[in-house]
């Protein structure tokens, strides 16, 4: 049976992708320390519960599922990421990714913490 795109991405482990997401934001200037905070509003983790993420290799499903508390805010992230209207995906999980590229994305676009964090 082959998998979905949705399913590949979901057993991806955080720590391989957290990299990419530190680089995209340093090509630009900003730093890892503007990406940690970004990941900490998004998902409630602090400093140690991303690093145990980071060592535990843990997949993209266990990483949202544990999170200690999705913001609330996120329903004020909107637009497109990778083609899609990050409001409009119905995959609960595959949602939560795309809030994270897209916060991601407008940190290496130049916004400021302020609006990225929708404060």
């Amino acid at each position: 049976m082959k998998e979905s795109n949705n399913e590949r991405v979901y057993r991806m482990s955080f720590a391989s992708v957290y990299p990419h997401y530190i680089t995209k934001a340093e090509r630009k200037g900003r730093s890892k320390e503007e990406v940690d905070e970004i990941i900490y509003w998004l998902t409630g983790y602090d400093e140690k519960g991303l690093k145990a993420v980071i060592e535990n290799r843990t997949d993209f499903q266990h990483f949202f599922s544990e999170a200690p508390l999705l913001n609330p805010n996120v329903t004020k992230i909107t637009g497109v990421i990778c083609g899609y209207r990050v409001e409009d995906i119905e995959d609960p999980l595959m949602q939560k990714v795309r809030y994270l590229d897209k916060l991601i994305d407008e940190l290496a676009k130049g916004k400021k913490m302020e609006k990225i964090l929708r404060e």
